[in-house]
This record gives C-alpha cells, structure tokens and sequence, in this order.
C-alpha cells in the first residue's frame, strides 16, 4: 500500500452490525438498573411462590391488625407534619418577627435525628422514673403511680408525635420553597379584595403550594412505613414489625415477602396519588415580572406567638431529643473509649463510605450511559430506579438476603466439590449484603444528583472534546467530572448519613457479630440502657448535622 492509500472501510454489513450491538455504557447502564430492581423484583417472586403459603392464615389473623395501624400511624403523621410544616413555613415566609430568621434554619435541625433517636429520648424523659414525673411527684407530694394519672408513653399516640416531630422539615422544606417563589401581585389582589390574614393563606397561598406540601406529606407518609426502631420501641404493630416477627420469629420468609408485597402496594399508590395530584394543578406565573412577597412586622405579643408556635417544632423535634441524649453522654463519659462502640464506628464509616463510593459512581455511570446510549430502553429504567428510595429497608432486605442466601449456597457447595475446601458464606457472610442494601435503598439520591448535576453541562462541552480525540471516558473525566464536582461531593455526604441511619435493613443483613453506630443505639436501647446506647446516638446527630448543614447551604 502507498503513502497516499486510505485503508480500507469495513463492509456496510460490518458497521451495521456493530451499530447493533450496545455500547458498553449502555450494557452497564442497564446491568445497574437490573441490579437496583432485582430485589423488588424478588421480594413479589417469594411472596407468589413461596415455600409455605401462609397468606390465609395472615389475611385471617395478624395482617388486618398490621394493616390499619399503619393506615392510622400514616395518616395521623402525614396530617401531623402537613400541618406543622406548612403553617412553620408559611409564618417564616410571610411575617418578620423575632428570632425569625434563627428559627427558619433552625427548623431544619429534627431531619439530623433519626424518630427512633426521639422515640428513646421522649421516653426517657417522660417515664416514672422520668424528670417530667420526678417533679410532678415533688411538686404535689404524690408517692407513687397510684397517687395520679398520666398518659400512657409507649403507645400509637406518642409514636405518631415522635414522627411527626422527626419528619414535619420534608414538608417545611418543600413548602417554604413553594411560598417564597410565589408572587407578591397576588397577595396584593387577595387583600385589595377584602380577603384577610386566613384568607390569604387558604385562597391563595396554599392551593399554590398545594403540589409541594403533597409530595413532602407523602415523604413523610412512606418514611413513616419504612420506620421500624420507633414502632417497635412503643409496642405498635405495623406491617414493618409484622415483617420481623413472622420471619425472625416464625422463620417464614414467603409470609414476611408477602407483607412486604402489602408495603409495596401502599408506597406505589402513594407514589401514583402524589403525582396524579400535581398533574391534575398546575399554576403558572404569567406576569413578566416576579415580585417576592414582602414580609409583614409582627409586634408586641403578636410577634412573640408567633416566635413561640415555630419554637415548639424545633424544641419537640431537636432540642428535647438531643438535650436528653446529650445528658446522658456526658453522664457515661467511660463508655466513650469502649471497644465496641470504637468497632460499631469503625464499621458504620467502612460500609457506609464504600456504599457511598458505589452508589455515587453507579449513579453518575448510569445517568452518563443513559446520555450516550440513546436508546430507548435505558431511558425507560432510569427512571425506575428510583424505586429503592421508595422501599422500606425492610423489604429490601427480604429481597437481597433470601436470593443472596441462596447464591451463596450454591457458591460455598461447588467450590468445596472442585477444591475440597470450604469457603463458608462470601456474600452473607460479610458486610457485602450490608453495602448492596444501601447502595439500593439510596441509589435515587446519586441518580437524582447525577442527572441534574450532568443537566445543568452543556453538550457542547462533551461535543469539542470529542472532536478533540477525546473517548467517551476521558470526556467524563476531563470534562464533566470538574463541573459537577461539587454535587457528587454533596451526594457522597447525603446518601453516607442515610446509611449511617438506616436501621431496618442494618438489623435484618448485618453479618453475626457485626454492630453499627445505628444498631448499637437500637441494642442499647432495647434493654433499656439509654446511657449505653448515648455515645453511638451522639455520633448519629453529629453526622446527620453535617447532612442538614449542607442541605441549608443548598436552600438559601
């Protein structure tokens, strides 16, 4: 061949055929959506075919109990954190009063401690041998329980107020978002009309952030379901705890899939009716020119109500939890330097970094594929994968345990046939079932960090760098990498705390012998040793502190 050849081009049919077959971004982008479903998808194969049918005997007996507690422990937190996070939001967002904008950070504090931290707290605080009872007795000159009446701690109602407290800054956070980006022209027409403070609020201002308060009233209503340590603290019977006794205690893995299945149902219709109600409002701003709302002064005792009522949510939710738990730290100084608390925090940083490392690689490796594949079944998985964030922890862990139980089996059987040697459990055995629980319950909040971060990059950033030589990896690397930086940095953090509080799955895939900073809390607690279970509990806030400072850096 001479210099001034060209090679030669492969045959049409050549290129054709290699246009057919995926990419491997592609490939991975799906081999990672497959990953995230598959134990959903287990968990509806186990309850259809399992091992021992037990549904009659549930739907007669145990599950309609399950059931409508936590039919009632939704609704009753749902209306509990719309009321008390829209009407905090709404106070913030339309009256200058004092303290107003302390508190309008400092209301964001209850999502840094987990509900089953403030379950362990209010109790504690509140029981016989509680402050609030030591100084009614002291106060009254009563001498014992028999003396006087005092509402039942552990019971449904308590339970509710625990998560509403915990839960009401999802709807605040929304909502507050929803009133500030309203116009300042309607409230100005609503009050040229004659429509007072009340009217203002009903006519205009909520049904304008209705959509916003929906979806954070249906964040708090599947956090709710997912909750396990504050329902089992107080002895309420939900399908979450109905999961651990009929498999832990039963041993019946077919019955918990099938209660699991009965959770499922319930999140996805939440799900479908959060986002039926957005379609079906919409608002539009049709003015060219947004004004914000100008804030009212709120004088004299007006003002200091007002400080007051959006006080007492920051005082239920952070201060009255972290105080009491903080005491008893303090009170246990020892137990600082114990040995198991230094491994259950060694553990908690391992697998809650690797799982963070996975999920925000996985995510940013997915939402890339998904851009160059063009294709349209990684487009229609994409958004499925969110679907984990949805699942209680519980479910999850049926889903990831019982086919993982099996593999490994079947791994460790073959293995000692060829080899004679005896590897035990690989995956069971370890952490591994641990990081891929975690990896699917928060894979959502990498995706959804991913994308908008890639969103907001334009394509012909990505377009000049290939027209340069560069390959579809340098380009991530060179040129999307050092512009969305900063929010894979933020991912990192945010899907860390989830794992450093997420309980339920922990309890059910922990290896033998394995605690956590969040297991050791709920052991502790369990056998009523609070000051046991307080330095773990420090560490816990510390961590979701740094989640809600940078959520508040993100939302000024």
């Amino acid at each position: 061949m001479s210099a001034t050849d060209t090679p030669a081009r492969p045959p049409l049919d050549a290129r054709r055929f290699s246009r057919l077959l995926p990419s491997p971004w592609s490939l991975g982008a799906v081999l990672i959506a497959a990953t995230v479903v598959a134990p959903i998808l287990a968990v509806v194969w186990i309850a259809f075919f399992p091992s021992d049918n037990i549904w009659p005997h549930l739907i007669s007996t145990t599950l309609p109990r399950y059931l409508q507690s936590t039919a009632i422990l939704m609704a009753s937190v749902g209306a509990l954190a719309a009321v008390v996070g829209t009407g905090a939001a709404w106070m913030v967002c339309r009256y200058d009063f004092p303290g107003r904008r302390w508190l309008e950070w400092l209301l964001l504090l209850p999502l840094a401690i987990p509900a089953y931290l403030g379950a362990y707290a209010l109790v504690d605080f509140l029981e016989y041998a509680g402050p609030v009872q030591t100084l009614l007795r002291a106060t009254f000159g009563w001498t014992s329980a028999r003396d006087y009446w005092f509402p039942e701690v552990r019971s449904m109602g308590a339970a509710v107020l625990v998560l509403g407290a915990a839960l009401y800054p999802y709807v605040y956070l929304l909502a507050r978002a929803a009133f500030r980006e309203q116009s300042g022209s309607a409230e100005e027409v609503a009050q040229s009309l004659g429509a007072g403070a009340w009217g203002r609020f009903f006519r205009v201002g909520l049904p304008l952030a209705r959509p916003a308060i929906a979806a954070g009233v249906a964040i708090v209503m599947m956090e709710s379901v997912n909750d396990f340590g504050t329902v089992d603290y107080f002895a309420v019977q939900t399908l979450t705890t109905g999961i651990f006794s009929v498999w832990l205690q039963s041993g019946n893995a077919g019955g918990a899939a099938q209660i699991a299945c009965v959770v499922l149902v319930l999140v996805i219709l939440l799900v479908t009716l959060e986002k039926s109600s957005r379609r079906r409002m919409r608002f539009f701003n049709l003015s060219s020119r947004h004004r914000p709302v100008l804030r009212r002064r709120l004088t004299g005792g007006a003002g200091w109500l007002a400080m007051g009522l959006c006080a007492v949510p920051f005082l239920a939710g952070f201060l009255l939890p972290a105080g009491v738990i903080l005491g008893h730290a303090l009170d246990n100084a020892a137990l600082w330097s114990d040995p198991a608390l230094i491994a259950a925090m060694r553990n908690t940083l391992t697998v809650g970094g690797i799982a963070a490392l996975i999920t925000v690689a996985g995510g940013i490796f997915l939402v890339y594929g998904v851009r160059l594949s063009g294709r349209q079944i990684p487009r229609l998985l994409l958004p499925v994968t969110t679907i984990g964030y949805a699942a209680p922890g519980a479910v999850l862990g049926i889903g990831i345990l019982i086919p993982l139980a099996g593999v490994d089996h079947a791994m460790a059987d073959l293995v000692e046939r060829l080899t004679g040697w005896d590897i035990g459990l690989v995956l069971t055995g370890s952490a591994f079932a641990l990081v891929l629980a975690y990896c699917v319950r928060f894979f959502a909040i990498a995706q959804g960090a991913a994308d908008a971060a890639m969103g907001r990059v334009s394509p012909n950033l990505a377009l000049a760098a290939r027209s340069l030589g560069r390959s579809q990896g340098q380009t991530l690397g060179a040129v999307y990498y050092p512009l969305i930086r900063a929010s894979v940095a933020s991912a990192l953090l945010l899907v860390f705390v989830d794992c450093v509080k997420e309980l339920p799955a922990t309890l059910l895939l922990r290896p033998f012998n394995f605690e956590t900073l969040a297991t050791r809390v709920h052991e502790q607690a369990s056998l009523e040793n609070i000051g046991g279970a307080a330095p773990p509990a420090i560490l816990v806030i510390l961590v979701g502190l740094c989640a809600v400072g940078l959520l508040a850096r993100a939302n000024r």
